[in-house]
């Protein structure tokens, strides 16, 4: 697919401008040890400060599927256990040229999905009690092409050791900080008051990068749900169970009183946002429901989507999120749809409309 390579180079223009941004920040940091810091004491290891940050990256990338197994408490299934969603995922898995991922079922009521590991050999697809319960095949099966288009952009790799990044950078951040506020305390002699100053001009640079760094990865994120989208539509032939499966996931987790797992990012769709999607929708009701018969239609569902993309306030917003407002992916899916109907559509428009 030709289109591809517009995904690689998006996804390496996100990786290039956060590692630089952190490289720099790091030249940085290493600079003001080296003018003001090392002069003043001899107990400061820079070597030390170079090698933690890959140290805590390596760490993450290794210990990450494990975190999320037991973050989520999934379980494997035993081959045949569950045949129709075995067979599913193998043809969709050897229609995308991707090894067949081991399958887990989460056991939770809400409807979503997910993939981790380390390698796309390793990978695992998990899948909410919720989903197989509350979905249809069409739309499970969408669902699973949106997750195999991450295994086939290698999206779970990529994202754990970029989201590492901005995480040191906030460590590096709080670290100083304290210590800063501890040397303030121990001393107020000339040495110590120098040191106390580089660390804060540490800590303030440390904040910046770690929101600067942040954002990147979050807009990278969000870029990676939409090429999943449009990987579904084109694996599975039918935007529209993507569609469907995408309302109906929102709309379920919407209303699930529980609290959020720490492995959200990895989801298909964000808890917390699906939410706040859902409770925005519901303040504007009356607004959207033209005809007023208490229901919103597709057709107004339709008209509140296009004016919910032209929000500014929603713009900003979505900085902040690791996942594109849900009727902005439906909105996408339907241009694919309609490609796709109008007899235009080919191989090499994958990713055409993200």
């Amino acid at each position: 697919m030709a289109g591809l390579a517009q995904l690689k180079f998006a996804m390496g223009t996100g990786i290039f401008i956060t590692a630089f941004i952190f490289a720099a920040f790091l030249a940085l940091v290493l600079f003001i040890i080296q003018v003001i810091v090392a002069p003043l004491t001899l107990d400061f290891d820079v070597i030390l400060l170079v090698a933690l940050p890959l140290l805590f990256i390596l760490f993450q990338y290794a210990i990450g599927p494990s975190i999320v197994k037991m973050s989520t408490h999934l379980r494997y299934l035993k081959p045949g256990e569950n045949p129709w969603l075995e067979s599913t995922v193998k043809e969709l898995a050897d229609k995308s040229k991707v090894p067949m991922p081991r399958l887990a079922v989460v056991p939770d009521n809400t409807p979503n999905a997910f993939v981790f590991g380390r390698t796309a050999h390793t990978a695992t697809l998990a899948v909410h009690e919720g989903l197989l319960q509350n979905l249809n095949e069409d739309e499970v099966k969408g669902v699973i092409g949106h997750e195999l288009g991450h295994i086939k952009h290698k999206d779970y790799a990529i994202m754990t050791l970029l989201s590492a990044l901005p995480l040191v950078a906030y460590l590096v951040a709080r670290g100083t900080m304290s210590a800063a506020w501890l040397s303030g305390r121990s001393s107020r002699e000339r040495d110590q008051g120098g040191i106390e100053a580089a660390l804060i001009i540490i800590a303030v640079l440390s904040f910046v990068v770690y929101f600067i760094s942040q954002l990147s990865v979050m807009r990278l994120s969000r870029l990676r749900e939409h090429y999943s989208d449009a990987y579904s539509a084109y694996v599975t032939g039918s935007p529209r169970s993507l569609e469907s499966a995408l309302a109906k996931i929102t709309y379920g987790l919407s209303l699930s009183p529980k609290p959020p797992s720490g492995a959200r990012a990895f989801y298909i769709s964000d808890p917390v946002q699906a939410k706040q999607e859902i409770h925005e929708i519901m303040d504007k009701k009356e607004d959207y429901d033209l005809d007023h018969d208490g229901v919103l239609n597709e057709k107004e569902l339709e008209l509140a989507m296009e004016k919910e993309a032209k929000s500014m306030w929603k713009t900003v917003n979505t900085w902040f999120s690791t996942h594109p407002p849900t009727f902005k992916r439906i909105m996408l899916l339907h241009e694919v749809e309609q490609e796709m109907q109008s007899g235009k559509y080919t191989d090499d428009r994958v990713y055409a409309h993200v």
